[in-house]
């Protein structure tokens, strides 16, 4: 038998509830449903703690910047086009709420497969052991050789590749992001790593003119980030070009002199990831800011989030 006894607690020092502070208070839980309400129902019926209060401060920051008319610039990976995004952020583009886009390597490609032929997105695990994935002809041609097209002219890679989409005559061109951006004037930015994408392994690549290309989108990505004081910077699914990018984009600017301190940054993925986590949210708001992270399934958060900004702004509630 064990010399050890139990801890006496008879005499532990108590104190009274409602002297201690709480993290949770009553006033923030949410209300229930009522069938028939609005999409700002829906919203003022979320709980004002964690990311129920993060959403609410994502969006009306989005409706400041929006209504102050301050630089809105999404970055996202390809799989926001994948889960069917491309309209609403078309959407948000044509009502001036997004004011520029930068995306990674894979998003042209996914962008122009739906335009040519309506589906995208083939099943690497069936394609890879007969090394037939990434093998489709015309998409990879047809960027390669608008890439080719656009260093030529001293043009920026997504530049290139929305100009030449416009000029084709494509079945489902109302689906393409970067047509539409070059319809509207939006800029739209393409940061690639070559090796990556599956247009570089085809005959119709050419890697001084994705590099030419793709650096003079650097440096549009960078002027466009040297104007969000008072904006918004949201990262969209990117889990490391992205970040990367934006964080020397940063540091360039500032180093040029532009203040740009006083900012919101917005990172959403469906997991936390180290990279965007750090080089989005907390690093480049140190100085001022606020930096914010919601969590969620892509092709589920980010229709609500431009719901309720575009309500909002509406005037809906």
């Amino acid at each position: 038998m064990s010399d050890w006894e139990p801890i006496s607690i008879e005499k532990i020092r108590s104190y009274p509830i409602k002297d201690r502070p709480s993290k949770v208070m009553h006033e923030d839980f949410g209300t229930p449903w009522k069938p028939g309400g609005s999409m700002g129902s829906w919203f003022n019926a979320l709980p004002r703690i964690l990311a129920g209060s993060d959403f609410r401060a994502v969006v009306d920051r989005l409706v400041q910047a929006a209504r102050n008319k301050k630089m809105i610039l999404l970055a996202m990976g390809a799989h926001p086009i994948k889960v069917g995004l491309s309209p609403h952020i078309m959407d948000l583009m044509e009502r001036g709420i997004v004011q520029g886009v930068a995306m990674n390597g894979a998003c042209i490609i996914h962008d122009t497969e739906v335009a040519m032929v309506g589906h995208t997105s083939e099943d690497v695990a069936a394609r890879l052991g007969e090394g037939r994935f990434g093998m489709a002809d015309e998409p990879a041609r047809l960027i390669n050789e608008a890439i080719r097209d656009g260093a030529r002219s001293d043009m920026g890679l997504g530049e290139a590749v929305g100009a030449r989409l416009s000029r084709e005559r494509l079945p489902h061109r109302e689906l393409s992001l970067l047509l539409k951006a070059h319809d509207l004037g939006v800029p739209v930015t393409v940061h690639v790593a070559i090796g990556t994408d599956t247009i570089h392994f085809h005959p119709s690549a050419d890697g001084a003119s994705l590099g030419k290309t793709s650096h003079r989108d650097f440096r549009l990505f960078a002027s466009l980030v040297s104007k969000l004081e008072g904006g918004v910077f949201i990262n969209l699914g990117s889990a490391v070009i992205l970040p990367e990018v934006f964080l020397k984009a940063l540091t360039l600017v500032r180093n040029l002199g532009h203040e740009v301190k006083q900012f919101t940054t917005l990172n959403m993925d469906f997991i936390r990831h180290y990279r965007p986590m750090t080089n989005v949210v907390s690093r480049p708001t140190l100085e001022g800011g606020q930096g914010y992270s919601l969590v969620g399934h892509h092709e589920i958060m980010f229709p609500l989030l431009a719901a309720a900004v575009i309500e909002r702004l509406e005037g809906n509630w």
